[in-house]
């Protein structure tokens, strides 16, 4: 089992900042890939950005240029820097890890970006 918390949401304003954290643990070393998605009101549950342990990442076209994925190993921590948002980035933020057979969910973080 893995288990996922993610902190940092809150509420911003267009153009500001926020660092949302993800704090793995349980059987953390099955996980092959971590990832953050987001869910607005009314909409699918799309995917933002992954990371590997290798530390190879990818971002969706939406937040590239924008949004950093990155990790800390000694914590156990997957991070997500936001900058320059925007209204439309409002939604909650899961992380989400990836095992070969299994994968698992965080509660969630609300964002919200005020214009």
């Amino acid at each position: 089992q893995v288990q996922l918390v993610e902190s940092g949401g809150g509420l911003v304003q267009a153009g500001g900042s926020l660092r949302l954290s993800c704090v793995t643990s349980g059987s953390i070393f099955s996980i092959n890939v971590i990832a953050w998605y987001r869910q607005a009101p009314g909409n699918q549950r799309e995917l933002v950005a992954t990371i590997t342990t290798g530390g190879s990442t990818d971002y969706a076209d939406s937040v590239k240029g924008r949004f950093t994925i990155s990790r800390d190993n000694a914590e156990n921590t997957v991070y997500l820097q936001m900058n320059s948002l925007k209204p439309e980035d409002t939604a909650v933020y899961y992380c989400h890890a990836r095992s070969i057979l299994y994968h698992y969910w965080g509660q969630g973080t609300q964002v919200t970006v005020s214009s």
